[in-house]
């Protein structure tokens, strides 16, 4: 039997987040795999009480015997965010570039393990040997230090894995995209090319760092009172921008919020933001003149644990906010934050706070590739075929498209868990699916979408909790009246509700003997359904009700 190539994304494909894509190179019985990327999306809403969500990698746990580490692209949290969570049931070596090897270091000392010795950090536009892959890293240009593609090399021919990129030709810090490289990368025969999506719609040019560096130097020239900015602190880029701008208009600079001062220190420590001027601590800056101080602070989705928004409540300890201040988002309003964050800028307009957004003026650049961007390395990479990652199914569909317009002979759509045969074979095809799915990080545990955690919280928060507590005499007679408390049920006449549910509960222990004590689980399901049954009649809600029988 040949030797395959093949690609399985287990996260990244259908939707923007939780990155995770696998690459195997040998025979059936004898695979070697490597994982490129393995990170989070943030959980919404619907989901009450979690934080993270990444992709179950049970598939890949199964081979780890054969997997040869884990590739990492960029320091987003789509790309490493559930490194820690996954390590762990791995343990195999890490291979980073130094300001993402340095960020994925802290998360593991949160949680308390010393990766030193698993991890292995590349020189950027190194090559890297794990038989039978031998993987080129790329400096790329993107929102965040050293964005790497991967020429992913193997007896069968290349793979380039892009990660996330953009065409930016004055990035301000950090290289510049080697466009030659990509194109010496293309005349070698490129098998497949897995790329962004994510701004496949948009037609032009994303646009560079240094055309926001311009405007909002102009902005804040302008503005003659206090600055309050917001953006993503893992752009550092607009990081340093803020500081040039704050020294050119005779201003101090102050970091607010823990994410902003983690991805600062970072940053210095591996050699970037060497000319910038010193931040003031923020308990320092309330002392200066309002005039005199911009604020660069953490929360640019409207995250109610973010300093924007602890700002814009008068919470913050160190931060205040008067009317007449200005507030910049500099940044993309992420698809699904929309109302929490125009509801921010509501919030700061009505208090007399001018707002400053990407809607109004010209404050932000995507890291991702436009149209322009795209066709400008599909004419590098000439690619045999194209997997579209990194997108929404639209963005996806829209992509097979475009490469079909740039003559792609076999492009492909893939969704997470598709097993994907790259070579041999005149074309890709997927021929398998692998298990692939969501997992939750509920509080420290990681638990499955379906987890009864999940499904009990979702329930008590549409239709409220109810706690019944039943004391009984060694006579098997009701000592007393029940206990009943209840939370989130529209009742407004409580000891009238009481009342009425005691003569119920009265009426179902009438029929069973509690003399018995086999009987008492049976009493407790009927209690259950005659309690529910009630409550829906009364107020429309079916709480999650819980029966407590205790024998005295």
């Amino acid at each position: 039997m040949k030797e395959e190539l093949i690609f399985c994304p287990l996260g990244g494909s259908g939707e923007i987040g939780m990155n995770m894509n696998l690459y195997a190179y040998g025979k059936q019985e004898n695979l070697k795999w490597i994982i490129v990327d393995v990170g989070v999306t943030f959980a919404d809403d619907t989901v009450p009480g979690v934080d993270l969500i990444y992709p179950d990698p049970g598939f890949i746990i199964d081979k780890k015997d054969d997997l040869l580490g884990i590739i990492l692209t960029h320091a987003h949290e789509d790309h490493i965010g559930a490194i820690s969570h996954v390590w762990p049931k791995l343990k195999c070596k890490i291979y980073a570039t130094p300001f993402t090897a340095l960020l994925i270091t802290e998360k593991f000392k949160e949680k308390k393990i010393d990766i030193t010795p698993y991890i292995k950090i590349v020189k950027l536009n190194s090559t890297l040997e794990l038989k039978p892959f031998k993987i080129e890293f790329i400096t790329l240009t993107h929102s965040i230090l050293e964005p790497n593609g991967l020429r992913i090399e193997t007896p069968a021919g290349n793979v380039l894995h892009t990660g996330d990129w953009k065409c930016d030709p004055d990035p301000l810090v950090g290289e510049k995209i080697n466009s030659n490289r990509l194109k010496k990368i293309g005349e070698g025969g490129v098998l497949a090319m897995i790329c962004d999506s994510t701004n496949v719609f948009s037609i032009g040019r994303a646009g560079s760092e240094l055309d926001v560096r311009k405007n909002l130097l102009k902005i804040v020239e302008r503005l003659k009172k206090r600055i309050i900015i917001t953006s993503f602190a893992s752009n550092v880029a607009r990081m340093e921008t803020m500081f040039y701008c704050a020294e050119k208009s005779g201003r101090q600079i102050s970091l607010v919020g823990r994410s902003m001062h983690r991805i600062y220190n970072a940053a210095k420590k591996c050699g970037y933001l060497k000319d910038v001027i010193h931040p003031v601590d923020p308990r320092d800056a309330k002392r200066i003149p309002r005039d005199k101080v911009i604020y660069l602070c953490t929360g640019s989705q409207g995250e109610p644990m973010g300093a924007m928004s602890r700002i814009s409540n008068y919470s913050h300890p160190d931060v205040l906010m008067e009317k007449g201040d200005a507030v910049i988002f500099s940044s993309k309003i992420i698809p699904g934050n929309e109302k929490k964050l125009y509801k921010l800028h509501n919030q700061l307009v009505k208090e007399g706070i001018e707002v400053i957004s990407e809607e109004s003026e010209f404050v932000h650049v995507s890291g991702h590739p436009n149209r322009e961007d795209l066709k400008d390395m599909y004419e590098w990479i000439k690619p045999k075929s194209i997997i579209p990652v990194h997108g929404e199914h639209r963005h996806m569909i829209e992509h097979i498209n475009f490469a079909k317009e740039m003559q792609v002979p076999y492009p492909i759509q893939v969704e997470n868990g598709d097993i994907v045969r790259l070579y041999p074979g005149d074309k890709p095809e997927i021929f398998d699916k692998a298990p692939s799915g969501r997992l939750f990080l509920d509080g420290i545990e990681s638990v499955e979408e379906n987890a009864k955690s999940i499904k009990e919280r979702k329930n008590i928060s549409a239709n409220g909790f109810m706690e019944v507590t039943i004391m009984i005499t060694p006579k098997g007679n009701i000592h007393n009246k029940p206990l009943i408390t209840f939370k989130g049920l529209p009742i407004f006449k409580n000891e009238e509700f009481i009342y009425s549910i005691e003569e119920e509960i009265e009426k179902t222990t009438r029929t069973f003997s509690l003399n018995s004590k086999k009987q008492e689980e049976n009493l407790k399901e009927a209690l259950k359904i005659t309690c529910r049954k009630y409550t829906k009649e009364k107020t429309g809600k079916k709480p999650i009700t819980n029966i407590n029988l205790i024998r005295i």
